[in-house]
């Protein structure tokens, strides 16, 4: 009796690749000059990243009134940026930890990029909170350490706003540590072909004296394992905990049981866009077509077909509650989302991650560069949308209408924001100059098949 491979597991790695193809492929792009298209993005990057700069600049000098907010609108950009970055870093580790222990072999081409799009995406994230304070240059002194109870600041550890920072910074933390560790064997491959003494001896240093012996793959491997075992949990920890933000108070629109699944289902769906955004160009940009294949590409739709269909359901529920419960208050928001203010935030939202993602029901479009590149930026575009009319629709008309405001952003809440994408792609564009985008090692692990692979997987098609 043959064992048959599941199709999931199967190589898809061409077959004519070598491995030294694999390795001059995947280390060229950091060992040669950067042409015209990456130093046109990264000015674009910068430029975008200065924007925000001086935005933060003037907004420290003059203080968080040059923003739209309002009472009661106290948050609408910076937190509706937080959670969006958040999201965007889950799809790295989901990529990269679950995927791993299910031992999926379509993420080897994919893993690292998405892996450093989580680093800078929660880093990304994190200056919003501090930015939120008003008074970010005070914000080491007291609100770090938090344990035990420093300077007598006894914080409220039942406020789900405390939790975040524990959960965003331990979920920083592993993701640093489970890149850096599946960095190490590629950075001393780099070491092996460096040629000036200076780039040789800091490569030397980053691959902390990897030499490839079997005990230190053996150790490797124990680590990486580690890592991602501990990496698992908080992809489903981290935006449910986010979601709490909004789930455990009593303001219509966000007091609702289903934000915690909901939360993680969206931030795992806008999180693949993201990666396909960065993936797309990125094959093309370095000849990488037959490492990140139309498969795998492919792959990373389906499940954003699945997670948007989550989504979906989400947002039907909501609205299917808000009517069952007969709460007024939750009908009112709800039936004012769809008709009021803003109304075309909403059916934009709607749009974008319900609908447009549906194409990915046919084949043809999934397997279409430009229709999944394109459905991956309006997918980026409805999600950012989503956390906005979260937060903003539901503080702007809350129980009593004496209080009720609207919110009209200004030139320096589109400023910050446009900065936080600049910071995002400066740091990734940087990335692909320095670091190699696709793991080399486990790249090559695929390759190395078994010589009786080629029956097994025969014996999957027939």
């Amino acid at each position: 009796m043959s064992t048959v491979t599941p199709y999931a597991e199967a190589p898809l790695i061409p077959e004519k690749v070598t491995m030294g193809d694999v390795t001059e492929t995947i280390l060229k792009p950091t060992e040669r000059m950067p042409g015209i298209g990456w130093w046109s993005l990264f000015l674009v990057a910068v430029g975008m990243l200065s924007v925000g700069v001086l935005s933060v600049a003037i907004q420290m000098y003059r203080g968080v009134g040059v923003w739209g907010i309002n009472h009661p609108i106290g948050w609408a950009f910076d937190i509706t940026n937080f959670v969006f970055w958040v999201g965007i870093g889950h799809a790295g580790t989901l990529i990269s930890a679950i995927l791993f222990l299910l031992r999926q072999k379509w993420r080897t081409s994919i893993n690292r990029s998405a892996e450093a799009m989580t680093i800078f995406a929660v880093i990304t994230a994190l200056m919003f909170p501090l930015l939120h304070t008003g008074r970010p240059w005070l914000a080491i002194y007291w609100l770090l350490p938090y344990w035990p109870n420093e300077r007598l600041l006894w914080v409220n550890f039942r406020s789900p706003l405390l939790w975040d920072v524990f959960a965003v910074s331990t979920y920083f933390t592993i993701s640093l540590c489970f890149w850096f560790t599946g960095l190490i064997p590629d950075i001393a491959a780099m070491r092996e072909r460096a040629q000036g003494k200076i780039r040789k001896k800091i490569l030397g240093l980053l691959s902390i004296g990897w030499s490839g012996t079997m005990r230190q793959w053996v150790h490797f491997e124990k680590a990486y394992l580690l890592f991602a075992g501990l990496a698992t949990p908080l992809v489903l920890s981290v935006h449910t905990i986010v979601s709490f933000d909004f789930a455990t108070s009593i303001m219509p629109g966000w007091h609702t049981t289903i934000f915690p699944p909901y939360f993680v289902a969206g931030a795992i769906f806008g999180g693949f866009a993201m990666v396909m955004v960065l993936l797309v160009p990125l094959r093309k940009a370095f000849g990488l077509e037959e490492m990140i294949t139309i498969k795998h590409l492919e792959f990373m739709n389906k499940i954003m077909l699945a997670t948007g269909m989550m989504v979906s359901y989400a947002y039907a529920t909501e609205f299917f509650m808000a009517w069952y419960s007969e709460n007024q208050y939750e009908r009112f928001v709800f039936w004012n989302r769809l008709t009021g203010h803003y109304w075309w935030t909403v059916w934009l939202m709607i749009t974008c991650n319900a609908i447009i993602p549906q194409l990915f029901w046919f084949k043809k479009m999934r397997t279409s560069i430009p229709v999944m590149f394109g459905v991956a930026i309006m997918i980026n575009v409805g999600m950012w949308f989503e956390r906005f009319n979260i937060i903003v629709t539901s503080l702007a008309q809350d129980f009593l209408p004496s209080n009720w405001a609207f919110y009209e952003p200004t030139i320096f809440d589109f400023g910050v924001t446009i900065g936080s994408f600049g910071l995002f792609f400066t740091l990734f564009l940087l990335f692909i100059r320095v670091l190699p985008t696709l793991s080399l090692a486990e790249v090559k692990s695929v390759l190395l098949r078994p010589a009786g692979d080629k029956h097994r997987k025969e014996s999957t098609h027939a």
